[in-house]
């Protein structure tokens, strides 16, 4: 089988340049929706870029124009057989691990998010530091066109994002969101023509990526202070070491430069 071929079967692909990694969800027959397998897949791969100190930044993406249209269909029919199975609810973790691990990645993340985010294809974009869409991409809840409540945490991560008033269009009156109002709202960092979502996502991942070990230790302090649960006087003692060890750092680089 030739590479083509093999990665037309190979449901997420990784590809390593100039420091970054591209993880790409690789559905295209179902619109990039998730299974358990490639949820899975998807978990794998976040782990080894971790571990590989080498990447300073990832940047994640749909193949052929689309982001992920939310959970595969079979693997929701499976669940509604026997929602408190023990089968069942586990694969509904595997699909949810998928966002919860993304969001704990040691580097920075960015979602590249062209065509359409939904359900849980949205709760992935979502879970990303940040996002360079499509101004024509579509955000859609989706959860309450076919009867379902949200999961996966999808209601909060709308709400600390861009407030309860757009969870609650989105999730309960199922507006649906344009990639150029998304930006608008805080759901997105940029929203740019679809040809040049890739190019701009990589553009900033590329800087990330200068100096990997920096990039680890910057995100990782972000995370800790840039919560509004966090006092102010709190997240300045929290920064206090890090900002000591890149002092030093520096400090070290000017002597031996």
């Amino acid at each position: 089988m030739s590479p083509a071929e093999q990665n037309r079967h190979t449901p997420i692909l990784l590809e390593k340049a100039d420091g970054y990694v591209v993880v790409t969800i690789n559905n295209l027959t179902k619109k990039n929706s998730l299974s358990v397998q490639s949820a899975k897949s998807l978990v794998e791969i976040f782990d080894s870029v971790d571990d590989d100190e080498t990447i300073g930044a990832l940047v994640i993406r749909g193949v052929g124009g689309t982001f992920c249209a939310g959970a595969d269909f079979s693997t929701l029919y499976s669940v509604m057989d026997d929602p408190a199975g023990e089968i069942e609810y586990l694969g509904l973790d595997d699909l949810y691990s998928t966002f919860t691990r993304l969001k704990l990645m040691k580097v920075p993340t960015i979602a590249a998010v062209r065509g359409s985010a939904v359900g849980a294809g949205l709760n992935l974009a979502l879970a990303a530091d940040i996002r360079i869409t499509a101004e024509d991409a579509r955000f859609i809840s989706g959860f309450a066109k076919i009867g379902l409540l949200p999961g996966g945490g999808h209601s909060n991560l709308i709400s600390r994002l861009a407030g309860h008033e757009v969870a609650t269009s989105m999730g309960i009156f199922s507006q649906e969101v344009s990639g150029r109002r998304a930006a608008e709202l805080g759901l997105a960092w940029e929203a740019v023509e679809d040809t040049r979502v890739e190019e701009r996502a990589f553009e900033l991942a590329r800087i990330a990526a200068r100096d990997p070990v920096y990039s680890r230790m910057a995100i990782k302090t972000l995370r800790l202070t840039s919560s509004p649960a966090v006092p102010w006087d709190v997240a300045l003692q929290a920064e206090r070491a890090p900002q000591l060890w890149s002092l030093r750092r520096q400090g070290v680089r000017r002597k031996t430069s």
